[in-house]
C-alpha cells in the first residue's frame, strides 16, 4: 500500500492537497507538494468533529468556523518527508466528498434487476424467492462483483449486505477493493425446526470471519419479525451481543407488517421486538416507514440506528412518509440505503439522496426539510458511526474512503453550491474516481474487470430465467 497526494482538489470551499498514507488520511494543507518535515501553519490535525452543513462546503462557498469548514483546528504539525513513489494526481477541477456507506442492501441481486415489476411487496418475494433459490455461489460471486461495479461507479466505498452465501460475496468484495458488512440472515419462516441449522451456520460463519481482513466484517441477520420465530430473534439477538456484532433486520416496512403484528402480537413490530428484549445499540432497523410515537421513542431510548431505503419503498408502494424529522429530534442515528436492484433497480446512493430530499419537502411542504449536509451525513457518517468506522468524513486520522467528482462540466455552473450541484443538478457520472482505504480502485470510470464481469452475469442469467 503506498502513498497518494491527491493536488489541488476542492475542499471545504477551498483548494486543499490531501496526503493518504497507508489506509488512513495523513494531512490536510495548502501546499503539500512543497514541504518536507515540519509543515508550515494551516495543515488539519486530527478532529473527529464534524459541524453539520459546514463539513461539504463546495467551490464558491464560504466556510465556517475554520479554514477547512470541518469544525477542525489549524496548526503546525510534524509530516514525515514525502517517501519514494509516493503517487501525485492532478486534480484541477476536482472537488472531494466521503464515500458513501450504502447502509442496507442485497447486493447479489443484481441479479435479479427487471424481475417483476410493477408488484406489491408479498407478491414480489414469493417469486424472488423461487429465482434466489436457482442461484449457486458462482450466481452470488458475479452478483456481487457487478454490485461493486455499480457502487464503485457511484460513489460507495462501504455497503451493508444482506444476502446469502457469504464466502462468495466476500471474496468478490475483497478482489474488488470495498468495504463491507455481511449479515448471516435468519429465515427459519416460522418452523423452529429449522433453527438448530441457522445457529451452527452462523457460529460457523462467525469463526470463518475472523480470517476475513480488515475490510469485510461480519453481522448477524433477522429477516423480518413476520418471516422469523420469536426464539430465533432472540438467539439472534443473544449471539450479536456475545459476539460483539451488529444486528440487521427489516422492521415496519409496509403497513400490511404492522396491522398483522398488532393482531397477532397486540403491539408494533418494535414493540414486538422490545418486549422479546431485542433492542439496542447494535440493532439497525431497515425501511421504519410505518412508525408510531411510541416506536420512535424506543428506538431512540434503544440506540437502534434506522435505515431510510427510500426508492424501494416508493417502487414497491410500502410507504412515502418516512419520519425523518421526528427520528432525527429524538436523536435517532438515520442512515441511508439503496436496498438491493431487484426492488430499487440500482445501487446509485447519490439518486436516492435526492428522492430522499425531495420527498420529504414535497409531503410536509416544508423546503427546509433535510438540508443537503444532513442529507451528505445520511449517506456517509451516520453509516460509518453505525458500523464503527472511522470513517465518512474528511478529515486526518480517518479511514481514506474518498469519492473524487468532476466539476469541471454544466452541472457545476455558475459553482455557487457545490451540494446542490452535487445531488440535484448532476447525475453520479460525475464521480470520476474512488479511493477506498488508501487504494485508487477506480480510476477515470475505470473499474478493472469490468467487461469480464458483465459478461459472465449474463451467462449466469441465462441459466436464472431459462
Amino acid at each position: 500500500m503506498g502513498n497518494i497526494l491527491l493536488k489541488g482538489i476542492y475542499l471545504g470551499g477551498e483548494k486543499k492537497d490531501i496526503l493518504i498514507r497507508g489506509s488512513r488520511i495523513a494531512a490536510i494543507a495548502d501546499n503539500l507538494a512543497h514541504f518536507s518535515g515540519s509543515s508550515p501553519a494551516g495543515v488539519q490535525v486530527s478532529s473527529s468533529r464534524n459541524q453539520g452543513t459546514g463539513s461539504f462546503l463546495g467551490e464558491g462557498q464560504v466556510s465556517s468556523g475554520s479554514s477547512l469548514g470541518y469544525g477542525s483546528i489549524s496548526v503546525a504539525m510534524e509530516v514525515p518527508a514525502f517517501q519514494e513513489g509516493c503517487r501525485v494526481i492532478d486534480c484541477t477541477g476536482k472537488a472531494a466528498v466521503p464515500g458513501f456507506v450504502n447502509m442496507h442492501t442485497h447486493s447479489a441481486m443484481t441479479l435479479t434487476r427487471g424481475y417483476r415489476e410493477d408488484a406489491k411487496l408479498q407478491d414480489w418475494l414469493q417469486d424472488i424467492w423461487k429465482v434466489e433459490a436457482r442461484m449457486d455461489e458462482d450466481a452470488i460471486y458475479w452478483g456481487t462483483k457487478l454490485a461493486c461495479v455499480e457502487m464503485l461507479k457511484t460513489g460507495t466505498t462501504t455497503f451493508y449486505d444482506q444476502y446469502w452465501m457469504i464466502d462468495a460475496a466476500v471474496k468478490a468484495v475483497q478482489e474488488m477493493g470495498l468495504r463491507s458488512e455481511h449479515a448471516f440472515v435468519a429465515l427459519d419462516l416460522m418452523d423452529e425446526g429449522k433453527d438448530p441449522a441457522i445457529k451452527e451456520g452462523m457460529a460457523a460463519m462467525y469463526e470463518k470471519s475472523l480470517g476475513w481482513g480488515e475490510r469485510c466484517r461480519m453481522s448477524v441477520g433477522v429477516h423480518a419479525p413476520y418471516t422469523v420465530s420469536d426464539s430465533m430473534i432472540q438467539w439472534c439477538s443473544w449471539f450479536a451481543r456475545e459476539k460483539g456484532l451488529t444486528l440487521h433486520i427489516h422492521v415496519s416496512e409496509t403497513e400490511r407488517e404492522n396491522l398483522d403484528s398488532i393482531a397477532r402480537n397486540g403491539c408494533s413490530p418494535f414493540e414486538h421486538l422490545e418486549r422479546l428484549g431485542v433492542l439496542g445499540p447494535e440493532v439497525i432497523a431497515a425501511h421504519c416507514v410505518w412508525l408510531g410515537e411510541k416506536d420512535m421513542d424506543l428506538m431512540a431510548q434503544r440506540g437502534v440506528t434506522a435505515v431510510h431505503n427510500i426508492n424501494s419503498n416508493l417502487k414497491l408502494a410500502s410507504g412515502s412518509r418516512f419520519l425523518y424529522e421526528e427520528l432525527r429530534s429524538r436523536g435517532v442515528n438515520v442512515c441511508l440505503g439503496t436496498d438491493g436492484c431487484g426492488s430499487s433497480n440500482n445501487l446509485d446512493m447519490r439518486e436516492a439522496m435526492k428522492t430522499a430530499a425531495l420527498l420529504q419537502k414535497g409531503w410536509r411542504r416544508n423546503p427546509e426539510s433535510l438540508p443537503l449536509g444532513e442529507l451528505m451525513e445520511m449517506a456517509s457518517l451516520n453509516g460509518a458511526r453505525a458500523l464503527g468506522l472511522d470513517a465518512g468524513a474528511l478529515e486526518v486520522g480517518k479511514l481514506a474512503d474518498i469519492a473524487i467528482v468532476n466539476i469541471d462540466n454544466y452541472a457545476f455552473v455558475p459553482g455557487l453550491d457545490f451540494l446542490s450541484d452535487f445531488i440535484y443538478s448532476a447525475n453520479s457520472s460525475c464521480i470520476e474516481s474512488v479511493i477506498c482505504n488508501g487504494e485508487l480502485v477506480m480510476e477515470n470510470r475505470v473499474v478493472p474487470g469490468e467487461r469480464e464481469i458483465i459478461e459472465n452475469v449474463r451467462r449466469i442469467c441465462k441459466k436464472l430465467y431459462p
